[in-house]
């Protein structure tokens, strides 16, 4: 699988796979006006069909579950809750559906979470309009798109966050921050406990962070998510 980055937004934008039929999207925000314009950019795009829109994460999975989308554009933050922690209850009523995540945030380490529990792409919604069109072609067809603003902050950092935690861990790290347990984690990660405590453990080596509020406040000074929500 490839990701697709600032030197080939060109040439993929003009030589995108095109889906034999129609693109069928749900398109998820919680404000109504953004709905509004992302829904009129992707049906004014050849072959892309917007066939429902929702606003918090409840909803959203309902129309998905419903309607099963070939994608699913869904904001980082909605009503209802995370939508990276929710994205294993998405691939559980819909495993066809492939999603791209439409955010305003820049960090490279909410990049990687998405990637991570499973997205097939990062946009950000600044620049919402050819790359949102290409990143939902790209999803479609199994490839994966990362908005070229954070592709060479992503590169330079590796495949990894701070002190040397892996995607997978990152994604662990957030969840136990966000304050789930073991359990909780592995389920919407759908992780054994075992190996759970074996990503807490690692992440507790590279950190030198043992206790769960060490944890919260290591992943607040490093920006791995926000806990006030957009």
């Amino acid at each position: 699988m490839s990701t697709t980055t600032a030197s080939s937004l060109v040439s993929e934008a003009s030589a995108a796979p095109q889906a034999k039929d129609t693109i069928r999207v749900v398109l998820a925000d919680d404000h109504e006006v953004v709905r509004e314009g992302l829904a009129l950019v992707l049906e004014q795009a050849n072959g892309i069909d917007v066939v429902g829109t929702a606003g918090d994460v409840e909803a959203t999975l309902l129309l998905v579950a419903a309607r099963q989308p070939d994608v699913l554009v869904l904001d980082l933050r909605m009503p209802g809750g995370s939508s990276i922690e929710a994205l294993p209850r998405f691939a559980k009523v819909a495993p066809r559906t492939a999603v791209v995540i439409l955010t305003m945030h820049h960090q490279p380490a909410a990049a990687r979470a998405a990637l991570a529990a499973g997205a097939n792409g990062y946009v950000l919604k600044e620049s919402a309009g050819v790359e949102l069109v290409l990143a939902v072609r790209l999803a479609h067809v199994g490839s994966t798109y990362l908005a070229p603003q954070l592709g060479a902050r992503v590169a330079a950092d590796g495949n990894g966050g701070p002190d040397g935690l892996a995607p997978r861990e990152l994604a662990v790290l957030r969840l136990l921050a966000l304050g789930h347990t073991n359990p909780e984690v592995g389920k919407l990660l759908h992780l054994s406990p075992r190996t759970v405590e074996s990503y807490r453990a690692r992440i507790q080596q590279k950190t030198g962070r043992t206790s769960r509020a060490q944890l919260v406040r290591y992943a607040l000074d490093h920006e791995l998510f926000d806990p006030h929500g957009d």
